[in-house]
């Protein structure tokens, strides 16, 4: 089994994230959880044989790009697709590159599932990339605009795909912005989380029922686009 590596070396050490894997992230705002979902593009800009699907619901594709092209020493986008619900809600200029998608807005879930689908079936069948991220960023500015039973179904058939495909999905959440019964209902789809929080101005990450225990916390700082752990991580369970 070709597990997905996730540039952490001591977790990917005992085996990474198992293929078809769901996982939440969830930390406050301005921790870094796009530079992370970054950090977790490693196999694609190590070997260039990873697809990633990209739906961004709180900043346009274009930004996306610019900050991609600072970890991707060649930029080659031809394996990266993008979901953009936001640039029409801004009033971003209509942009025409041929990975970017557009939607109306966040509250168009049909649209999203049909942009996904279409980079599914570009990516994952045409090209015969059989590794494949999705990386969601945000749910929770989906469920401003939806009821989480109607994000539940939305994200039980993508889930269900990635399962399937032997993908890894990573779905990030605000860990301030719903009450726990939203949290405990889409993490039924979930096979774990990857928690971040920040105390003291200093940030730290951990990794739940990914391992018979949650790891322990252990310290990363943000360096532009890039995620440095600042101390190696042991797998401690307690």
């Amino acid at each position: 089994m070709n597990n997905y590596s996730i540039g952490i070396e001591d977790f990917d050490a005992i085996g990474g994230l198992k293929e078809g894997s769901n996982i939440l992230l969830i930390g406050p705002p301005m921790c870094g959880k796009e530079i992370i979902l970054n950090h977790f593009m490693n196999s694609y800009t190590a070997n260039n044989e990873t697809a990633v699907i990209i739906i961004t619901t709180h900043e346009p594709a274009t930004q996306i790009i610019e900050r991609l092209k600072e970890i991707i020493p060649v930029p080659s986008f031809s394996n990266i697709g993008i979901v953009d619900c936001v640039s029409k809600t801004v009033g971003e200029p209509e942009v025409d590159i041929e990975n970017i998608e557009i939607v109306s807005s966040p509250a168009d879930l049909t649209s999203i599932g049909v942009k996904i689908s279409q980079f599914f079936e570009d990516l994952y069948f045409k090209k015969n990339i059989k590794k494949l991220q999705l990386h969601f960023n945000s749910l929770s500015t989906i469920l401003l605009y939806s009821k989480v039973q109607t994000v539940f179904r939305f994200l039980h058939v993508l889930t269900g795909r990635i399962k399937a495909a032997k993908g890894l999905g990573i779905y990030v959440m605000d860990s301030r912005m719903h009450d726990e019964k939203t949290y405990t209902t889409l993490k039924q789809l979930c096979d774990g989380i990857i928690e971040v929080k920040s105390e003291n101005d200093t940030n730290f990450i951990r990794i739940i029922g990914i391992s018979p225990k949650p790891t322990q916390w252990f310290e990363y700082e943000i360096d532009g686009a890039n995620m440095l752990i600042k101390k190696s991580m042991k797998i401690e369970f307690k």
